[in-house]
């Protein structure tokens, strides 16, 4: 197997700018007055609340969506259930997340913490205010790059360029193949060893590229022209090992997708694992799944490139039977969905929410009680104190009484000359006799 290199002039000082996802979403509703009411005379609260939630839940657009903010007033309650607002500089959107689905959560938010909320949007009767009922968090922007890549898809698909009928045929025997790729990831190692194990004859050369980052957009389609210009091969390799979104976001590019439509020679590319799909995966005329399965694509089959095959038709079933269940999985939530909607569960969790409510104020009525008690009873105690015989004697005050029986003396005709009586004064008694007739 022959082997050639085509080196890159210094790209310098080109300007280059890699594409950023900004994601804004806005929803519209119009809202016509229902006719089952008569105009004529008042909505009661009820029933215009519960008009408004049956309004939002059937709207589509504000069931399954994604909303962006910052927590702020999270609340845990015994309960298992979460309770916070998602703000932004504008608004506040009140958010509720059951007990079922805080348990799987992938991580737990805090007050400040911005995050992507995916949930539906209802109305809280018993509080009169809309709310997003969350079944799912991430982290702010996670999915701002693949909004990105639809939005990019979208595009480039409708001009055509994802076409299948403008797909090139991939030669049986090819005499020279074109790799462009990162001369240092294990992505080449692997694919040479697959040409030289099932095709040595074949001449390859490389067109040495960085993979990721931002300067590795140009440099990809620098490689595509340099080899069509002066290698002139057969079919071109376009491949790299497999990463997060952002580590293959270069092979997301408009500029390379519209290099590989333009290229002479037909490409095949081998981008990420089997689960990854770019957009330089649709341009191109075929895709692989690895790098090695685009080697393998390349080359004639042989014995062992026919067992790859049937290996590689049963991945591609089996990818293709996990992508038909998923749909299948994500078309029976939307029932599920639907189906919550008009279940009584749903009467079940609000009133939930409307029970921790009432149990937060009951505790607030409750300790409130017990203090305007506690005062009352100072009060009380005060009084009785005032009004207590300790408290008249403290105030120079004396009891008299008759000792022959014990009666309290309270006016002078009680008493008569001689009498004997005991006088009580503020630290202790003492006996005295009546000696005038007066």
């Amino acid at each position: 197997m022959a082997m050639a290199w085509i080196c890159h002039p210094d790209l310098g000082e080109k300007p280059w700018k890699r594409l950023t996802a900004k994601w804004n979403a806005s929803i519209l509703c119009s809202v016509e007055q229902p006719a089952l009411f008569d105009p004529s005379r008042p909505w009661t609260v009820t029933d215009l609340t519960r008009y408004l939630r049956q309004l939002l839940e059937s709207d589509g657009q504000l069931q399954g969506i994604w909303v962006q903010g910052e927590v702020s007033n999270l609340a845990r309650p015994a309960s298992g259930h979460l309770y916070f607002t998602l703000k932004d500089a504008g608004a506040a959107l009140r958010c509720v997340v059951w007990k079922s689905a805080a348990a799987r959560l992938r991580f737990q938010p805090e007050d400040g913490m911005a995050i992507e909320v995916h949930g539906s949007l209802s109305v809280y009767e018993a509080g009169g205010q809309y709310q997003l009922y969350a079944d799912s968090l991430r982290p702010a922007g996670e999915g701002a790059l693949y909004q990105e890549y639809l939005r990019l898809k979208d595009k480039l698909e409708a001009e055509g360029l994802f076409d299948p009928t403008r797909r090139r045929p991939i030669p049986a025997w090819p005499h020279r193949i074109g790799i462009v790729t990162s001369p240092s990831g294990a992505a080449l190692h692997d694919m040479l060893n697959t040409i030289r194990r099932r095709f040595p004859l074949v001449e390859v050369i490389l067109a040495a590229s960085p993979v990721q980052g931002d300067e590795a957009p140009l440099a990809l389609i620098e490689g595509l022209r340099a080899l069509n210009r002066i290698a002139a091969p057969d079919v071109i390799l376009l491949a790299r090992g497999g990463g997060s979104i952002e580590d293959l976001w270069a092979f997301n590019d408009e500029h390379l997708v519209r290099a590989i439509r333009e290229s002479a020679a037909p490409v095949i590319t081998g981008i990420g694992h089997e689960t990854d799909f770019t957009l330089a995966d649709f341009a191109a005329d075929l895709q692989a799944p690895t790098p090695t399965a685009a080697a393998e694509l390349a080359t004639p089959l042989t014995v062992l490139g026919l067992r790859a095959s049937v290996a590689e038709l049963s991945h591609k079933s089996s990818r293709w039977m996990v992508q038909l269940f998923e749909e299948q999985r994500t078309l029976l939530g939307g029932e599920q969905d639907r189906l919550g909607l008009a279940s009584p569960q749903r009467r079940v969790q609000t009133e939930r929410q409307r029970l921790d409510e009432r149990g937060r104020r009951a505790s607030a009525a409750l300790g409130h009680c017990l203090e305007i008690a506690s005062e009352r009873l100072k009060g009380l105690d005060n009084r009785l104190r005032s009004l207590s015989p300790s408290a008249v004697l403290n105030r120079g005050y004396s009891i008299v009484t008759r000792r022959l029986d014990g009666r309290l003396v309270s006016r002078v005709l009680q008493v008569q000359k001689g009498d004997e009586l005991k006088v009580r004064v503020q630290d202790g008694e003492f006996e005295s006799r009546v000696s005038g007739d007066e």
